[in-house]
């Protein structure tokens, strides 16, 4: 046998093998099986001074529910919360006293039970001062 032959089929085994694996993680991604986001935690987070302390995201009413925490060290007033793209829409509080949890209930439309939401959250408010602020957060959860 000569050296060019055995090196051509060294890489044809090699080069047959290297294709199957290929094939198979394709196949693997291509079914979901490789997708991180089923695995990603739920998360909803907002920026300093109010805190997310619970959340649910549900198909049947579509509607996102947030229970948001005042920890600003004031009473808010205007208090208003917006979910971008499909779930836009607030729910709005007269006053938060500072300290307090209140419930939000945003409406959503065409969320689909079993997938996952990642959206950004505003709200809206206006201190005691009366300077109107706007304060980001995101929410990444699966829909029940």
């Amino acid at each position: 046998m000569k050296k060019g032959q055995a090196a051509m089929e060294f890489l044809m085994i090699y080069g047959w093998a290297i294709l199957t694996v290929l094939i198979a993680i394709a196949a693997l991604a291509y079914f979901g099986v490789l997708n991180p986001g089923k695995y990603m935690p739920s998360t909803c987070i907002l920026e300093s001074g109010l805190g997310c302390s619970d959340f649910k995201v549900t198909s049947l009413n579509d509607q996102i529910s947030l229970i948001i925490k005042n920890g600003m060290g004031e009473d808010l007033s205007s208090f208003s919360i917006s979910i971008g793209g499909e779930c836009v829409g607030s729910d709005n509080v007269s006053t938060f006293i500072d300290g307090t949890e209140e419930t939000f209930v945003i409406d959503c439309a065409n969320i689909l039970a079993g997938s996952r939401i990642k959206e950004d959250i505003f709200v809206y408010y206006t201190s005691e001062k009366g300077i109107s602020h706007t304060k980001m957060g995101s929410i990444a959860a699966r829909i029940e």
